[in-house]
């Protein structure tokens, strides 16, 4: 006989109620990062989001809400011109719009993790997205879950593109560690 698989424990555990609470986003242990293309793709851009938050609830019955933020003036691409720049408000506007968020609608257990549906906010244009996701429950207590999320920036008003060097596309990696209030 095989061992259940984590996806299984954590269905099991969401319809029998032993995940239900509120949920706190521990910012030290969670990371969000953004990959894009520049120079018409021959050069690769990597940043981490220096700063996130985030909660979650599951009731009792399973259903699970939440939203995670990073602030937009915290990314850091090792190079302080870029990062000025996609600060600016040519990019993100972090002035204006400090927040990136993403709302939780749905979670959808899946035989391969979860399907994930929510809307991403950014510069105020709000988009549904869904996407797979995986979650392991850590510790008692904790739950971690990770995804990795593609997104066109045309479609947040993100259309700035000198000469089209830079890329539409963007792949957004995150690992957000819950903890149980």
């Amino acid at each position: 006989m095989t061992a259940p698989s984590r996806e299984a424990t954590l269905h099991t555990r969401l319809a029998d109620g032993s995940l239900a609470g509120n949920w706190t986003l521990d910012p030290a242990r969670s990371t969000a990062t953004l990959k894009s293309r520049s120079m018409w793709g021959l050069v690769p851009v990597k940043g981490t989001f220096k700063k996130m938050e985030g909660a979650g609830t599951v009731s009792p019955t399973g259903e699970v809400t939440g939203r995670i933020a990073v602030a937009a003036d915290s990314l850091d691409t090792k190079l302080a011109k870029r990062d000025a720049h996609l600060r600016s408000p040519d990019f993100f506007h972090a002035e204006k719009y400090p927040e990136i968020t993403f709302t939780l609608g749905k979670l959808t257990p899946a035989a391969d993790g979860l399907t994930v549906e929510g809307t991403i906010n950014v510069r105020e244009v709000s988009r549904p997205i869904t996407f797979p996701a995986t979650a392991t429950p850590a510790a008692d207590g904790e739950i971690a879950l990770d995804a990795t999320v593609q997104v066109d920036r045309s479609h947040h008003g993100l259309t700035w593109n000198q000469l089209g060097m830079a890329s539409m596309h963007n792949t957004i990696t995150i690992h957000a560690v819950f903890t149980k209030d």
